[in-house]
């Protein structure tokens, strides 16, 4: 499972390279739309499993099975600023119209995750992985609409990316919060090492 981010490259001719890459890699592999993967246009995550068929799946929109498990997701959303702050580095502000804006885009964003949980519920699934590319919460959220998501379905695991260098490693949740494990696995992070999240 990556989380973003897989290619530059602004359109899916430019990108081609790096998916073939992808693909040469061992195992199964399956693709979460990432901030900076400006090829991939949500609406035609088909045409691109359609594309890709039998070599990688994008999850959007949709979902995929993993054992008893369905694995659900989407890119996510979260306000990041910008933040004001004082001379000891206390957050006193922040941009209230982009916050604004981040609300609309959270909004959407939760609306395709539960598409993703509604397809597999109807498939018969019942254990769920919840995959986001951006945290599931801000610097300044304790929890969130995704994480009540998470709640709702009881989620097995949240996994999410997008939080890089050390400075922003503590930016959301990690480890257990209301009995879910929540994993962090930005590639620096890891230190570029796959993370085991379930057997």
């Amino acid at each position: 499972m990556l989380t973003g981010d897989h290619s530059w490259g602004r359109k899916l001719s430019e990108c081609r390279e790096d998916l073939a890459f992808i693909e040469r890699l061992p195992g199964r592999k399956i693709l979460l739309r990432g901030n900076h993967d400006m090829f991939w246009d949500a609406k035609k995550t088909a045409r691109l499993n359609e594309e890709y068929a039998g070599r990688l799946f994008f999850l959007q929109n949709n979902f995929a099975a993993y054992k008893d498990y369905a694995l659900v997701g989407t890119k996510g959303f979260t306000f990041e600023g910008p933040f004001y702050l004082n001379r000891r580095g206390e957050i006193i502000g922040w941009d209230e119209e982009k916050e604004v804006q981040a609300k609309k885009l959270v909004d959407r964003e939760t609306a395709r995750l539960r598409e993703s949980f509604r397809q597999a519920e109807q498939a018969g699934y019942r254990k769920f992985i919840m995959f986001l590319h951006y945290p599931p919460t801000n610097i300044l959220e304790k929890e969130s609409p995704f994480t009540k998501i998470a709640e709702e379905y009881r989620a097995s695991a949240v996994v999410y990316s997008h939080c890089h260098g050390e400075s922003r490693f503590g930016d959301s949740i990690r480890g257990e919060f209301h009995g879910i494990p929540y994993m962090l696995v930005s590639g620096d992070y890891l230190n570029f090492h796959p993370a085991l999240i379930v057997e």
